[in-house]
C-alpha cells in the first residue's frame, strides 16, 4: 500500500488451511464497503499443514495482504506480537483465525478511539455479551478457574474475561505494549492488559458475540495447555515485581 493503512487486522495461524481462506474473504468483503483504508497481517506459527500456501493463494486476490511465514511453532503470543510490531494501522486488531467473534464487531469497537480509548477489547462475560456455542464443559470450567487466578494474581479485578481474542489497539498502544511482551503461547492476553494499564493506557471492555469453533489446540498440558498459562501467569507476576517490563521507559 502507498499509504499508511488506517486498519490492520492482524491474526497468528496455525493449523488453519480449512478456514483461513474462508474468512479472509469475508472479512475483506466486510471492509471494503468502510471507506477507510486497511491490512491484513497474517502470521503463520510454523503451521505443519498447508496453511502457508493457503494464505499465499490470495495475495493476488486480496491486495492489501501481508505474509510472515515463520516456519518454527512458536505460539499465538509470538505471532500477535510480531503483528502488532509489524502492522502500519493507525489501529491494530488482532482476533482469532476461527472467526468464533466476527470482524463485524469492528462497528461497535472503532468508535471507542475517538472517545479517548487506548485499548479496545472484548469480554464474553460482561452485560450484553452473548455465547452463542459454548466450549466443553471442561473448558469452561478450567477457564473460569483460571480467569479467577488471573484477576487476583495481576490485580485484574475489573476484568472478568481477560482471554477474549478479539482486541484492539491504537498505534502508540501497540508499539509501547508488543514490545515489553515476552509472552509467546495463550498468557499473552492478559500480559498485554496489564501492560497496558500499567503503561497507562485507557482501557475499554466491549461485549461480544461469542462462538465456539471445533479445532482448538487449547489442551490441559503442554504448550498450549491451561498448565503453561498458569506458569506464564506467575512469570508475568515476577516479572512486574522486579522490573523486567522496564515500565518506567516509556516516555
Amino acid at each position: 500500500m502507498d499509504q499508511k493503512p488506517y486498519l490492520s487486522v492482524i491474526i497468528s495461524a496455525y493449523k488453519e488451511e480449512k478456514r483461513i481462506g474462508k474468512n479472509l474473504i469475508e472479512m475483506d468483503e466486510f471492509l471494503k464497503s468502510k471507506g477507510f483504508t486497511y491490512e491484513f497481517v497474517i502470521v503463520n506459527d510454523g503451521s505443519p499443514d498447508k496453511t502457508a500456501e493457503v494464505v499465499r493463494s490470495y495475495e493476488g486476490k486480496i491486495n492489501n495482504l501481508r505474509f510472515f511465514d515463520n516456519k518454527e511453532n512458536h505460539g499465538k503470543g509470538y505471532g500477535i506480537r510480531q503483528g502488532l510490531l509489524e502492522s502500519n494501522g493507525e489501529v491494530r486488531l488482532f482476533l482469532d483465525a476461527d472467526g468464533s467473534t466476527s470482524i463485524t464487531h469492528l462497528d461497535a469497537f472503532l468508535p471507542e478511539f475517538k472517545n479517548g480509548y487506548d485499548v479496545v477489547i472484548g469480554s464474553r462475560d460482561i452485560k450484553g455479551a452473548f455465547v452463542q456455542v459454548h466450549q466443553a464443559k471442561w473448558k469452561e470450567i478450567f477457564g473460569d478457574s483460571g480467569n479467577w487466578a488471573i484477576r487476583i494474581v495481576l490485580g485484574l479485578w475489573s476484568y472478568p474475561d481477560t482471554q477474549c481474542g478479539f482486541k484492539m489497539l491504537n498505534a502508540k498502544a501497540a508499539e509501547a505494549v508488543a514490545s515489553r511482551m515476552v509472552v509467546d503461547r495463550f498468557g499473552f492476553d492478559f500480559e498485554l492488559i496489564v501492560l497496558a494499564k500499567k503503561l497507562g493506557f485507557k482501557i475499554k471492555q466491549m461485549p461480544v458475540r461469542w462462538l465456539n469453533e471445533e479445532g482448538s489446540t487449547v489442551k490441559l498440558t503442554g504448550p498450549n495447555g491451561y498448565t503453561q498459562v498458569l506458569i506464564d501467569l506467575f512469570k508475568t507476576r515476577m516479572r512486574l515485581w522486579t522490573g523486567k517490563y522496564n515500565l518506567k521507559d516509556r516516555k
